[in-house]
C-alpha cells in the first residue's frame, strides 16, 4: 500500500507503509536464520564473517575469531570502526561457565583542562579536529582478550586483515556510500585523501581498495604487540602528529592506557537475564527500559500496535533522562547502577506513564542511596563473544596520523562542559560511551549474544530485540528484521535538555492507522529511512546442540556457520 501522508509537517509521497512477507505472514520482509553445529559468526561485512570462520576452522576459538573479524572490519569498514577507536565486549567462557566484561575505552588527554574550553569560549566540544580525540583502546582490548582466552598466535589472527589491507578488497555497497559521505566531509583534514581517496575520490561499490599504510601498521602490531601501539613507533607518530595539529593527546596518555575487566550487570525480564556492561557506557538504559516495560502486558498489545509503541517510547524517555543525569566514568562519579536497574525504581518510574498521552518533559529520577560495528562469534566448545567497536561519527575525528592508515576517534565530544555534571570533562577521564554489547542468559545458561549499532539507538534497539524475542515470539532473524522505533530528542549526557517530548522516528513497516493513533496521543512523528542501527546475533539451541545466526539487511553483513 502506497500513499501520500503528512507527518510533523513533512509531505511523504509513495511511502510503502507495510509489505507482507508471503511465507511467514509478518508485516515485514525477513528470511531464514542460519543454522550450524560447529561454529557461527555474524558481522556487518561478509569478508569479516568468512575470516572468523576460517580462524575457527584452523583451531582458533571464538575469541581469536572475534579479534580477527574486528581487525578485518577496520580494513573493509573504516566508516564504522578501526584501531583508532574503542572496544567493549561480553564473553561467555564455556570452561568457566560465566560471563566476563571488558571495557577497552580510552581516557581524555591529561594535559587538556576544563579551563581551556572556558578560556577559548568553547561551549561544546567540537565533533572533528584534535579536541575530541581520546586514547584509542581497541588494540589493547584485543590483547587483553587474547591473553585471557586466546588460543592461536596473534600474528596468525591479524594476518587476514594485513592481507586485505595490502592486497585490497572489493568495497561493498553500503560501505561505499558511507566512504563517499565521510571522505567528502573530512577530505580537508590531513592525510585523509592520501589514505582513503586514491585517485582523488573514495572507492565506489565493487572497486578494489587498498590501504598499505594500515597493512604496515597491523604488521608492526602483530610483531611488537600492544606496546608497539602504545609505547613504540606508532605512539610516537600519533604524539608528533597531534602536537602538529594543536591537539593534546600525547605519548604519555597512550603509554598509561590499560583496559579494564568489569562485571556485567543484568536484570531479569520475564524469566530471562539480560546482560549489559556498567557505565561509562549506556547499556543499563536498555535494562531500565525493560524493567519499566515488564509491568505491562506487552504480548497482548501486539507488535506494531500504537499501545506498544507508546509505552515503549515513554519508557525510553524516562530511562534516557537518568542516562543524561547519572551515566559517566564511575572513577569520577558514583553511578547508582544497582538502584537504577532495580525493580522497585522501575515501578516508581512506570507510574509516570500516561497510557493515552505522550509526555513532553520528564525529570530524571531520584534513586535512593554515538556509526559502529558489532560482531558476535561462537565456537564448538560453547564460547561466545559479543563485541562492539567504533570510531564514533563514522570515521571519527578526521585526525589521520601520517603513514598509519587509520583515523583517531572523537569520543571526547561526548563530554559535558557544565561544571557539576557527572559527565563533565576532566583530564584522564573516560567519556560517556554509546557503544554497548549485549547478552541474554536463561537459567544461568547462555542463550543469545547480540548487538544493535547506532548511537542512542543502541539501548532502544537492545530492548526492542529482547521484546521481539520474548514477548512477540519472533525467531532470531525476524527479531532483527522487524521495523524499529527510534525516539530522539531526550536530554543528553553533554548537557542538552529535552523540552518538547522529542521526535518519534518510525521505520517503514508500521501501519497508517497506528501512526494516526500515536499522533492523537501527542507524539511528534517523522518517517525516517535510516538511523535504526545494525543487528547481528547468535543463539544457542542447547537441546539440538546447534547455533542460530542472524544478520539484518540494514548493513552489508552476513551470518554464516559451519
Amino acid at each position: 500500500m502506497k500513499l501520500q501522508i503528512i507527518v510533523a509537517g513533512l509531505i511523504l509521497t509513495n511511502i510503502s507503509l507495510y509489505s507482507q512477507d508471503r511465507i511467514t505472514g509478518r508485516d515485514f520482509a525477513t528470511r531464514s536464520e542460519v543454522i550450524a553445529q560447529n561454529g557461527m559468526a555474524a558481522t556487518s561485512q561478509p569478508l569479516a564473517t568468512q575470516v572468523a570462520l576460517d580462524i575457527l576452522k584452523r583451531g582458533g576459538n571464538a575469541i581469536d575469531a572475534a579479534i580477527a573479524a574486528n581487525a578485518v572490519l577496520g580494513v573493509v569498514e573504516p566508516t564504522g570502526c578501526g584501531i583508532g577507536g574503542d572496544l567493549f565486549a561480553i564473553i561467555w567462557s564455556a570452561e568457566k561457565g560465566r560471563l566476563y566484561g571488558l571495557n577497552a575505552s580510552g581516557k581524555s588527554p591529561r594535559k587538556l583542562r576544563l579551563e581551556y574550553f572556558r578560556n577559548n569560549n568553547i561551549e561544546k566540544i567540537p565533533s572533528y579536529g584534535p579536541l575530541p580525540v581520546s586514547v584509542p583502546g581497541c588494540v589493547d582490548g584485543w590483547f587483553e582478550m587474547h591473553e585471557m582466552f586466546g588460543r592461536l598466535p596473534m600474528k596468525d589472527i591479524l594476518q587476514p586483515a594485513i592481507n586485505y589491507a595490502r592486497n585490497g578488497f572489493p568495497v561493498s555497497e553500503l560501505i561505499a556510500y558511507y566512504l563517499d559521505s565521510n571522505t567528502r566531509l573530512l577530505k580537508d583534514y590531513p592525510n585523509i585523501k592520501e589514505t582513503y581517496m586514491p585517485g582523488g575520490k573514495s572507492p565506489a561499490k565493487g572497486e578494489i581498495f587498498r590501504n598499505p599504510f594500515l597493512a604496515s601498521t597491523l604488521e608492526k602490531i602483530a610483531k611488537g604487540g600492544r606496546n608497539e601501539f602504545y609505547r613504540g613507533s606508532i605512539a610516537k607518530t600519533i604524539d608528533a602528529f597531534m602536537k602538529s595539529q594543536g591537539g593534546f593527546l600525547s605519548y604519555d596518555d597512550l603509554s598509561r592506557h590499560h583496559s579494564e575487566w568489569v562485571e556485567p550487570v543484568s536484570t531479569s525480564y520475564r524469566g530471562y537475564e539480560v546482560w549489559e556492561l556498567p557505565p561509562n557506557g549506556q547499556g543499563i538504559a536498555a535494562l531500565q527500559i525493560l524493567n519499566i516495560l515488564e509491568g505491562f502486558d506487552i504480548a497482548s498489545m501486539g507488535f506494531g500496535s500504537s499501545e506498544y509503541i507508546h509505552v515503549f517510547t515513554e519508557a525510553k524517555k524516562l530511562a534516557f533522562e537518568d542516562r543524561a543525569r547519572y551515566y559517566a566514568d564511575p572513577l569520577f562519579s558514583a553511578v547508582p547502577v544497582s538502584r537504577l536497574i532495580s525493580k522497585k525504581y522501575a515501578a516508581e518510574r512506570r507510574k509516570l506513564i500516561n497510557p493515552g498521552k505522550a509526555g513532553k518533559i520528564f525529570d530524571p529520577g531520584k534513586p535512593e542511596a554515538g556509526n559502529t560495528v558489532y560482531l558476535t562469534v561462537a565456537d564448538r566448545s560453547g564460547n561466545m563473544v559479543s563485541l562492539i567497536q567504533s570510531n564514533y561519527r563514522g570515521m571519527g575525528s578526521g585526525m589521520c596520523p601520517p603513514g598509519l592508515g587509520f583515523v583517531l576517534q572523537d569520543r571526547g565530544e561526548m563530554f559535558s562542559l557544565s561544571e557539576g555534571h557527572a559527565n563533565v570533562y576532566a583530564p584522564g577521564k573516560r567519556p560517556f560511551h554509546t557503544i554497548i554489547p549485549a547478552f541474554i542468559t536463561r537459567k544461568g545458561r547462555p542463550w543469545v549474544s547480540f548487538g544493535v549499532m547506532g548511537g542512542d539507538m543502541q539501548p532502544q534497539g537492545h530492548a526492542q530485540i529482547v521484546v521481539n524475542l520474548i514477548d512477540f515470539k519472533m525467531n532470531l532473524q525476524e527479531a532483527g528484521d522487524a521495523p524499529r522505533i527510534h525516539h530522539i530528542g531526550s536530554s543528553e549526557p553533554t548537557g542538552e535538555q529535552m523540552t518538547d517530548g522529542g521526535i518519534l522516528l518510525l521505520e517503514n513497516g508500521f501501519r497508517w492507522e497506528v501512526i494516526q493513533k500515536l499522533l492523537k496521543m501527542g507524539h511528534t512523528i517523522q518517517w525516517d529511512l535510516g538511523g535504526y542501527g545494525g543487528y547481528q546475533a547468535i543463539m544457542l539451541d542447547e537441546r539440538n546442540k546447534v547455533w542460530y545466526g542472524a544478520s539484518e539487511s540494514r548493513k552489508d553483513g552476513q551470518a554464516a556457520g559451519y
